[in-house]
């Protein structure tokens, strides 16, 4: 398929359309949007002329490790960002997002789903990191709130007897809830609603429908419950910097009161 650069100006009419519906309307949206299309331009094309230049060298699956490591930095950081004053939120990030992805890298060339390749390599992990970050932030983002947003709450049950572990135990369940949505709300529409993309390349590359089905399924699980770890895990580790060795509300939670 030979796509041109009309073509590619053609596919952005409905974001025009979006942007005259903001301007006329005064939402004050088409700064954000145009922002985000023309990054997503220049992101995309660093990252194909990346592809032609490390995939075609003698050292790709070198480079390929080296954009996989830098992948799960970034997104460590993005969490991390989210959660500035939380103590051991940036090493929690990075054991949640790169444990999950060292477990479903290593099941997905384990079994042979794909072969072993730069190009699937880098592929398979963004995927991955793709899915598992934002799920992650938005554990992070739900955790803190839970606290920041209710101290005298928190310190009140405290004051009654109940501990650390205790309140934990109320807060944590209904945070990993929360971000876990998306994430499960996806899981449930596919294939009524969305059509997932190594399927969907698959088909259009000419495989088996049912082989294509078959590795979707493998990725889809693999993703969902890398979610769901890293979720847990960021989700954990937030209830546990909430409170200092003695049972006591931390400095962060009372200073970032929202």
């Amino acid at each position: 398929m030979d796509i041109s650069w009309p073509d590619v100006l053609l596919s952005t009419v409905l974001i025009l359309v979006a942007v005259v519906l903001s301007v006329w309307k005064g939402l004050r949206a088409e700064r954000s949007i145009v922002w985000s299309a023309l990054r997503a331009a220049v992101q995309l094309l660093v990252v194909g002329l990346l592809f032609r230049l490390i995939f075609e060298s003698a050292s790709a699956m070198t480079w390929a490790w080296v954009w996989v490591i830098g992948m799960v930095i970034v997104s460590s950081e993005v969490v991390k960002r989210r959660a500035p004053g939380i103590p051991m939120v940036r090493a929690g990030a990075y054991a949640a997002l790169g444990g999950a992805l060292i477990v479903c890298l290593g099941i997905v060339f384990g079994l042979g789903v794909f072969l072993l390749e730069p190009v699937t390599f880098v592929v398979v992990a963004g995927i991955t990191l793709g899915n598992t970050m934002p799920s992650a932030v938005l554990a992070v983002d739900v955790a803190a709130k839970a606290f920041t947003e209710n101290p005298g709450r928190i310190e009140g049950v405290l004051a009654l007897g109940m501990d650390s572990t205790a309140v934990n135990r109320l807060i944590t369940p209904e945070a990993v809830r929360a971000a876990l949505i998306p994430q499960i709300e996806r899981t449930k529409v596919v294939g009524l609603i969305a059509l997932p993309g190594a399927m969907t390349g698959m088909l259009l590359a000419g495989a088996d429908p049912f082989s294509a089905v078959l590795v979707q399924l493998v990725i889809m699980y693999l993703i969902l419950g890398a979610v769901a770890i890293a979720v847990v895990t960021v989700v954990v580790l937030v209830g546990v910097r909430a409170f200092t060795a003695d049972g006591r509300l931390e400095e962060w939670v009372r200073t970032q009161t929202r």
